[in-house]
C-alpha cells in the first residue's frame, strides 16, 4: 500500500506539471495570436507617419519622379528637378508638402538662439511635410543632423531636402528618415549661420520652392510641383507613368525601341 500510494502521488504531480506546462503553452499561443492580430489591425487602420490620407500626396507617392519632372515641363514649360548632386542618405521615395527654411551665412556668437526659427519650423510641421532647407553657400556645412531628423521623424515628416550638407547619417539610417542633401559632412551651422525665414520662396538646388509646394523624391532625384498646378501635373504624370510601363513589355516582345515609340508616341 505504501508504494502504491507513492506512485499515485507521483502520477498526480506529473499530471499537474503537464497541466501547468500545457496551460503555459496555451497562454503563449494566446499572446502570439493577440499580437499578430494587433499588428495586422494596426497595419490596416490609420495612416503611417509618412501617410496622411491626402489623396493628392498618395497619388504622387505612386508615380515616378521622372514622370513628374516630364509632366511639369509639358504643362508649365520649365525645369522642375533639382541638381543631380542632391543625393539620398539612403535609397528612399517620398512625397510631401514643403516647409521651407533659409539659413544665411553670418559669423556670430549667439549659439542656438540664432537657429531657433529652423527648429520652430519643425515643430510647426506634421504628417506629410517635407523640410526644405537652403544653406547659403553651404555645401560643406551640415544644415541638419540626427537630432533634427529624429524630431521630424516622430512628427511624421515625409522627408527632408537640404541644399547643403547633412550629418549624423548613421542615426538617420537607423530611424529610416529620408534625407536628400549635397553631401555628408561633420560640420555645424551653429555660430556660422543665422535663420532667415520659413515658408518663404527659396531657390533650392536650382528650383524655386514655396511653402506648400509638393516635393517628390526617389532614386532619380528630387522634383518640385507648384501647389497651384498639383492636380493637373499629377494627372499628366500618371498618364506618362502608365504609358511607359506599357512600353516595357512591348519592347521586350518586339525587341525594338523605334517600334515602341511609333506605337505609343513617347520616349
Amino acid at each position: 500500500m505504501h508504494f502504491t500510494h507513492f506512485f499515485d502521488e507521483a502520477g498526480d504531480m506529473a499530471m499537474k506539471k503537464i497541466k501547468i506546462f500545457t496551460g503555459f503553452l496555451a497562454l503563449l499561443a494566446a499572446v502570439w495570436l493577440w499580437t499578430a492580430g494587433y499588428n495586422a489591425a494596426a497595419a490596416q487602420t490609420g495612416p503611417s507617419p509618412a501617410q496622411t490620407g491626402d489623396s493628392l500626396l498618395d497619388g504622387y507617392r505612386l508615380v515616378e519622379v521622372a514622370s513628374v519632372s516630364d509632366a511639369i515641363e509639358q504643362v508649365l514649360g520649365r525645369r522642375a528637378h533639382m541638381s543631380g548632386d542632391i543625393q539620398p542618405v539612403f535609397l528612399s521615395k517620398f512625397a510631401g508638402r514643403a516647409v521651407t527654411v533659409l539659413l544665411k551665412k553670418e559669423e556670430h556668437k549667439e549659439g542656438g538662439a540664432a537657429f531657433q526659427g529652423a527648429l520652430d519650423a519643425i515643430d510647426g510641421g506634421g504628417p506629410g511635410s517635407v523640410y526644405v532647407m537652403v544653406v547659403e553657400d553651404g555645401k560643406d556645412i551640415a544644415g541638419i543632423g540626427g537630432l533634427m531628423g529624429t524630431a521630424m521623424k516622430v512628427r511624421g515628416f515625409a522627408g527632408a531636402v537640404i541644399d547643403g550638407g547633412v550629418r549624423d547619417t548613421p542615426q538617420l539610417r537607423r530611424i529610416q528618415f529620408p534625407v536628400f542633401a549635397r553631401a555628408p559632412v561633420p560640420s555645424t551651422s551653429i555660430n556660422h549661420y543665422r535663420f532667415a525665414g520659413a515658408n518663404i520662396k527659396v531657390m533650392c538646388a536650382g528650383v524655386e520652392v514655396n511653402g506648400g509646394d509638393i516635393v517628390v523624391a526617389d532614386e532619380d532625384g528630387v522634383a518640385v510641383v507648384p501647389k497651384d498646378h498639383a492636380q493637373e501635373i499629377l494627372t499628366k504624370a500618371q498618364q506618362l507613368d502608365q504609358t511607359e510601363h506599357q512600353m516595357y513589355p512591348f519592347i521586350e516582345k518586339f525587341k525594338s525601341i523605334k517600334k515602341a515609340v511609333e506605337e505609343f508616341g513617347r520616349i
